[in-house]
C-alpha cells in the first residue's frame, strides 16, 4: 500500500514540518523607529537555534535589552546604535538614504519599520550601488539589483559567521542536529528510488523517472514532482 509523497505529506501539516521556533531565541528587529536614534552596548555573543550567524546581546540606553544580528568585527563592550543620528560603522543601523553608495549592508527591511527582512544568512552582504531621490538600488548576494524605500533601514557591514559552509559534517550525526532545526524532513530519499506505488517517479527496471519532470503550477499534490512550473526547459545555451 502507498502513503502520500512528501508534498502531499508537507501540504497536511504536523510537528515533522513546523519550525521548531519554541527553541529559537528571538526574533532579531531594529530597535527603535524610523525617526528615533536608539543607542546600546553589545553584552554579550549567543549562538541561537534558529539560524546559523551569531546574534548579540545588546543592553539598550533605557535599560533594556535585546538580540540583534551581529556583523564581522563587532565585539563584547562595542557600542551599536539605531536610526537617522547614527554614525556610518560597523554594526549601526541606519536609512539607507543616509548610507554612502558602495558600503556593505545587511539585514534590509523590505518596508520602512519592518525590523529586518533581507541578507541575514551568515557570511553575506548586499552593496549599495544606485541612489535616486526617494529610492536606492542595492546589489543583493544573489547578483540582482533590487530597489528599496530610501527610509528602509539596514546594518553597515557583512553578517558574522562566514565560511559555516567550508567545513564538511563529517558524520551523519551533525547533519542530523543541523536539519533538525529546520522546517524540513531529512534525510529525503530519492523518488526514483521508491516503488512505483509511492511516487510519481518510482518503478521501473532501472532508476529513471519514466514521465516528464517538469509539471504545471496547479498539479494536485500527488503529481507535485520535478520541476514546478518552470519557465523552460532543456540545455541552456549561450
Amino acid at each position: 500500500m502507498g502513503h502520500r509523497i512528501t508534498t502531499q505529506n508537507r501540504g497536511r501539516g504536523g510537528p515533522t514540518y513546523r519550525a521548531p521556533s519554541h527553541r529559537y531565541k528571538a526574533a532579531l528587529r531594529h530597535a527603535g523607529h524610523g525617526d528615533t536614534t536608539v543607542t546600546g552596548e553589545v553584552i554579550g555573543i549567543e549562538h541561537d537555534p534558529a539560524r546559523n550567524a551569531p546574534i548579540g546581546l545588546v543592553r539598550i540606553s533605557d535599560g533594556s535589552k535585546l538580540y540583534m544580528l551581529i556583523t564581522e568585527g563587532v565585539g563584547v563592550g562595542d557600542a551599536v546604535a539605531w536610526g537617522p543620528g547614527a554614525t556610518v560603522k560597523n554594526g549601526n543601523t541606519l536609512p539607507l538614504s543616509a548610507i554612502p553608495a558602495g558600503a556593505y549592508i545587511c539585514n534590509i527591511e523590505a518596508r520602512p519599520n519592518d525590523g529586518g527582512k533581507f541578507v541575514r544568512a551568515s557570511g553575506v552582504q548586499a552593496i549599495i550601488v544606485d541612489k535616486g531621490e526617494d529610492r536606492v538600488g542595492i546589489q543583493m548576494p544573489s547578483g540582482k539589483t533590487k530597489w528599496f524605500n530610501a527610509r528602509c533601514r539596514a546594518t553597515v557591514g557583512i553578517v558574522a559567521g562566514g565560511g559555516r559552509g567550508e567545513k564538511p559534517f563529517v558524520k551523519a550525526g551533525n547533519k542530523f542536529h543541523k536539519m533538525r532545526n529546520t522546517a524540513s524532513n531529512w534525510p529525503r530519499v530519492r523518488g526514483v528510488a521508491m516503488n512505483v506505488i509511492d511516487h510519481p517517479f518510482g518503478g521501473g527496471g532501472h532508476q529513471h523517472p519514466g514521465r516528464p519532470k517538469t509539471v504545471a503550477r496547479g498539479t494536485p499534490p500527488g503529481r507535485a514532482v520535478g520541476h514546478m512550473a518552470a519557465r523552460r526547459t532543456g540545455k541552456g545555451r549561450k
